[in-house]
């Protein structure tokens, strides 16, 4: 939660030089006479304790020694469901700054001389809780490279019996002895069921995230939390943290200003617009990137829509070429990475058309053989814009009937020139490809066995030895008779 911000007040005072603040007569008596008021009534210590508070303040200001808590979490909170915990992600942290945490208090300080570790520990919760151990977590804190104390709450959730719509937690700060320094409370949090599925709308504010807020970015495998990385700033550098994140300002950024020229830049972030992320304690930044929607492992490129609070997203670096598959913002174990996208009709395709009827194979039917066989493909749910592909190589293929397909056999040469002088034979996968790129794998291969006889002889080659191996003169085509096995059709 960021601190509040404190606004100086001050007295009206009369123009002219300022010397000292006086009273007309009549205001004296009046404010002697007259009962206590609605303002109050000033104050000042007495005059044998003002010496000693001054020489205190005096100190306090010199030596800074000043403590200050900081508390970071999410904004949104996903609910828990039956016995399954969803822990919040990110997880709230404290961060104690300041030096005057390294101050010991001058009564514990001859005990404290002989002991080791840190001086203070914290409770965290949610506020309302019974402070009961599921509720509430122990925080350790450990020193950072800044000095700085951090502690992070990693098992905290919200469970589906809590009704209500925003809470807050509740850090209790404790010292070593047992001596309570206080609680703390943290800015409301708004609690969700899911990811808000539909188009974002800039009617409904509450879920959009506007130029110069604070985000915190992580990435995880297959739903897995042990496999969530948190993008965060360590010596200098962007990394991929298992246990540490950062609040970064996302700014709307403009493709004509240089790096870290950030001009005031109202509104909303939208997907495909270009913006900048800020590192809020180093300034530390990344270059401009193109926020993109990410909707089932695909990057879509078309879309305009606002972004929403825990939504799928990537970052593209600007000035690829049209059409092109892009560079991207990637990590590799804990580093942060570019990476570049190899551009593959094999991949799967981002189409909005649905992947269903998806077509299935049952049997495969040769025929011919030498340089000129066909295959015929047995099934259901095929159309005319289907191709067959052995491996990666693209057959001649020819619409029957929804359950029937046939094709070309490639020549071998296609998976390599020097295959024909090989004594091994080549498997490759049978597949189909839809007319808009997307790929439905099968569970069939086809097989180039080699049939061996003698190696044509070159001018001037020496005479084999007698018992040398005989080489592929012609080529024979026959299925892997194991894989027929394997699909049973239902």
């Amino acid at each position: 939660a960021d601190p509040a911000e404190a606004k100086p007040w001050y007295p009206s005072l009369p123009p002219g030089p300022l010397t000292h603040l006086s009273l007309p007569d009549s205001s004296e008596v009046r404010l002697q006479s007259d009962g206590p008021s609605l303002l109050g009534s000033w104050t000042r210590s007495p005059p044998e304790h003002a010496i000693i508070l001054r020489e205190g303040v005096r100190t306090c200001l010199q030596q800074r020694c000043e403590q200050t808590v900081w508390i970071l979490h999410a904004k949104v909170a996903q609910k828990s469901y039956g016995n399954e915990k969803r822990f919040f992600c990110p997880p709230p942290c404290v961060y104690l700054a300041g030096p005057g945490w390294r101050v010991k208090p001058m009564q514990d300080q001859a005990l404290q001389s002989a002991e080791t570790g840190p001086t203070v520990c914290g409770y965290m919760g949610l506020d309302g809780a019974s402070g009961s151990a599921p509720e509430t977590q122990k925080l350790n804190f450990e020193e950072q490279p800044d000095s700085r104390e951090f502690g992070c709450a990693k098992t905290l959730y919200i469970s589906d019996a809590d009704k209500r719509k925003h809470f807050r937690l509740v850090l209790r700060l404790v010292l070593r002895g047992g001596q309570e320094l206080g609680t703390f409370h943290s800015r409301l949090i708004k609690v969700i069921s899911k990811p808000s599925q539909k188009k974002q709308s800039l009617k409904n504010t509450d879920l959009c995230i506007s130029s110069g807020s604070k985000v915190s970015l992580f990435n995880r495998l297959r739903s897995q939390t042990v496999s969530t990385r948190y993008l965060s700033v360590e010596d200098g550098a962007f990394v991929a943290s298992a246990r540490q994140w950062a609040a970064f300002t996302l700014h709307l950024a403009d493709g004509h200003c240089s790096q870290g020229d950030f001009p005031p830049r109202e509104g909303y972030i939208r997907y495909g617009s270009l913006v900048q992320l800020v590192c809020t304690v180093t300034g530390i930044t990344l270059p401009p990137m193109i926020i993109r929607k990410v909707a089932k492992q695909c990057a879509l490129l078309d879309v305009d829509e606002p972004i929403s609070q825990l939504h799928k997203c990537a970052f593209q670096f600007p000035g690829d070429t049209p059409g092109g598959a892009g560079t991207y913002l990637c990590l590799a174990t804990e580093k942060v990475v570019r990476f570049q996208l190899v551009k593959n009709l094999l991949h799967l395709a981002c189409t909005r058309e649905p992947v269903t009827p998806v077509p299935l194979i049952s049997t495969l039917e040769l025929s011919g053989g030498g340089d000129v066989a066909t295959l015929e493909l047995h099934g259901e749910n095929f159309h005319a814009g289907l191709k067959v592909w052995f491996g990666d190589v693209e057959a001649e293929t020819m619409y029957r009937s929804p359950r029937s397909l046939v094709c070309v056999v490639p020549d071998v040469a296609a998976f390599g020139s020097d295959w024909r002088w090989l004594r091994n034979p080549i498997t490759v996968p049978v597949s189909l490809l839809r007319a808009d790129a997307l790929f439905y794998p099968s569970p069939f291969s086809f097989t180039y066995t080699p049939e061996y006889s003698a190696l044509p002889r070159l001018p001037n080659a020496q005479e084999p030895a007698p018992d040398a191996d005989t080489l592929l003169e012609s080529i024979h085509h026959e299925f892997t008779r194991t894989n027929f096995h394997l699909f049973c059709p239902t």
